[in-house]
């Protein structure tokens, strides 16, 4: 949600999160960079945003299936069911448990837009739809 690093909390709109936490780990470099997508007022849209930025693997609590599909078109993988902070995730990410994004753990209510990318309202599915920070695993 803002600019903490490992200690900011995973938004609850994937694509309006107002940061996006960048972890490079080879180096171990943690560096928020601010959303500048058009679900947050700017231009394009995350994945390609984060695509350009080299960004491998993205984690977050969930997102629609059009979202997933611009992640791929990228080339990056998503993992969805992110929750708490950045460091929350990434261990959970470490641990495997989270689970690979999927047309079928894909939000498919609650669209932004009619781009398939979830608001972040729990719908009754057992997880929220939409948050995220990417982070880059190397």
């Amino acid at each position: 949600m803002g600019d903490r690093g490992m200690d900011e909390q995973v938004g609850e709109h994937f694509g309006r999160v107002p940061y996006y936490t960048i972890i490079d780990t080879e180096t171990g470099t943690v560096n928020p960079v601010s959303n500048t997508s058009e679900h947050a007022g700017g231009h394009g849209y995350p994945a390609e945003i984060l695509g350009n930025m080299g960004i491998e693997v993205m984690i977050c609590g969930g997102l629609g299936r059009r979202a997933i599909q611009m992640f791929e078109q990228m080339g990056i993988m998503v993992f969805v069911g992110a929750r708490g902070t950045v460091r929350d995730a990434v261990e959970s990410f470490q641990n495997g448990r989270l689970e690979a994004a999927t047309d079928k753990n894909a939000c498919a209510q609650h669209t932004f837009r009619g781009e398939g990318i979830g608001t972040g309202h729990g719908h009754g599915h057992g997880h929220e739809c939409g948050s995220g920070h990417g982070h880059e695993h190397r």
